[in-house]
C-alpha cells in the first residue's frame, strides 16, 4: 500500500491518509468543500461545495496518477437529500459516461460542518 498526499487537497483532518494505492487501484478518502489554500470552507453553497469537492478529489487522483475518468466507484454523503438534485447536477459535470457505480445518502452529520462529501476509487 502506498500513500498518496498533495498540497492540492486539503490535510486529513484525523488518522487517515488522502488517498492510498493497493493493487493497481486509488482509494480517496472522503473528501469535502475545504479550500486547500485557506483551509476554510469554500461557501455555503451546495453547488459550490461540490465542485470544490470534486476539484479535491481529482486532485488526489492525479498525483495517484489517476483521473476522474477513472472512477469506478463513488460514495456521495449529503446532510440534506433535498441537495440531491443539485449534487448530481455538479456530478455529472465532472464525471464521464460510462457513469461510476455509486451510492448516495443522507447523514445527519458529516466530521465539519458541510453539506456534502464525496469518497472515490478509481483504476491506476
Amino acid at each position: 500500500m502506498e500513500e498518496i498526499s498533495t498540497d492540492d487537497a486539503p490535510d486529513a483532518i484525523g488518522p487517515y491518509s488522502q488517498g492510498v494505492i493497493d493493487d493497481g487501484q486509488v482509494y480517496v478518502s472522503g473528501q469535502g468543500p475545504v479550500d486547500p489554500q485557506t483551509g476554510k470552507v469554500v461557501s455555503d453553497d451546495v453547488t459550490e461545495q461540490t465542485e470544490r469537492t470534486l476539484k479535491n478529489v481529482d486532485a488526489i487522483l492525479e498525483a495517484a496518477g489517476s483521473s476522474l475518468e477513472n472512477v469506478v466507484h463513488a460514495n456521495v454523503y449529503v446532510t440534506d437529500m433535498d441537495d440531491y438534485e443539485t449534487v448530481n447536477e455538479v456530478y455529472a459535470q465532472y464525471m464521464s459516461e460510462p457513469y461510476p457505480a455509486r451510492a448516495a445518502m443522507e447523514v445527519s452529520r458529516l466530521p465539519i460542518e458541510i453539506a456534502v462529501e464525496i469518497e472515490v476509487v478509481a483504476s491506476l
